[in-house]
């Protein structure tokens, strides 16, 4: 016999559990991963690791709480490891020219907030699917950033702005967790609290019907890529500060990292349905399978290998 709950009654406690397991079954392997490199790995739990962990994570989830907005309204961006690279390029290039870092910074956030405008303009009003329109902008910034010095890095030498994006601390955590913490806090506000965070959801969920509803689904999703874009450019500022230059090809295959990583975390690659917390989750569940496999000794080709096989088996299992 079926074990049906009665109105006002609480179902079963092994049915709630396996809802809560069937529903979030990327964390659950998260936690099997996790617990395997803690027996396998010497040293692996500690609070040493949990800092690196995070710090190398932090470029991957600032970018994946931008991708959850565009993915989250049905569209993808695979232009954001060019964008950062490209990003990365114009701050070196502004810092060397004396311009003050705070100055720089906005403008390139400003930068990639037109950039996503672009990309967004070209999806909603010329109706090019958005693989599209990011691949042929991935190709312009790529090319775009190398051209710029013919290939050549641009050092930073203001030792500010790699203190405040990349070197520095605040109450003890490293600046890139702080930007890691901003980015999230931003974005969650967006997403779960406010009008424009409903509209998306709604956008992702079902376009027409979002249409009839009154909401103007071309402008939210163009916000989207607004949004997705500015992340970059913030992860391509991160990323000069940490190496001390601009570099062409520093944001190299990030986008695949990213889209792992929000897809993990349990947003819906067909829209209408993803998290913030989840998206970052993701990106610190990537981190920990390259850091364990880096420590338990096996070579870079391998971990590229395994890496691989336990993203696409997340994934598989997570489909919505």
């Amino acid at each position: 016999m079926t074990d049906i709950a009665l109105p006002g009654t609480r179902p079963p406690l092994g049915r709630t559990i396996g809802r809560f397991l069937a529903d979030h079954v990327t964390f659950v392997i998260f936690g099997f991963v996790t617990l395997f490199f803690i027996v396998m790995a010497p040293n692996f739990a500690s609070a040493a690791t949990a800092g690196a962990i995070l710090r190398i994570t932090a470029i991957v989830s600032v970018i994946a709480v931008g991708m959850t907005f565009v993915i989250v309204s049905g569209e993808i961006d695979l232009s954001v490891g060019s964008v950062a690279s490209f990003s990365g390029m114009i701050v070196a290039m502004l810092v060397q020219a004396n311009w003050p870092s705070w100055a720089a910074a906005l403008l390139v956030l400003l930068m990639g907030a037109v950039i996503g405008a672009i990309n967004g303009l070209l999806v909603t009003r010329l109706r090019i699917p958005s693989f599209l329109v990011t691949l042929g902008m991935l190709s312009v910034f790529s090319g775009g950033a190398m051209t710029l010095t013919d290939t050549m890095p641009v050092p930073i030498v203001d030792d500010a702005f790699g203190t405040t994006f990349w070197n520095g601390q605040v109450a003890g955590l490293p600046m890139p967790i702080w930007w890691t913490v901003i980015t999230v806090l931003v974005g969650g506000f967006l997403l779960h609290f406010s009008l424009f965070g409903r509209r998306i959801f709604a956008c992702g969920g079902n376009a027409v019907a979002a249409q009839f509803t009154g909401i103007n689904v071309g402008r939210i999703k163009i916000i989207g890529f607004m949004l997705c874009s500015m992340s970059a450019a913030l992860a391509g500022m991160m990323l000069a500060a940490r190496s001390g230059a601009g570099n062409p090809n520093m944001g190299v295959g990030l986008e695949l990292d990213v889209i792992a990583a929000v897809i993990i975390g349990g947003t819906s690659l067909f829209g209408g349905y993803g998290t913030i917390l989840g998206s970052v989750v993701g990106a610190i569940f990537i981190g920990i399978i390259g850091f364990g496999l880096l420590v338990m000794g096996f070579s870079t080709t391998i971990q590229e290998i395994i890496k691989g096989a336990i993203i696409i088996l997340a994934v598989s299992v997570n489909r919505r």
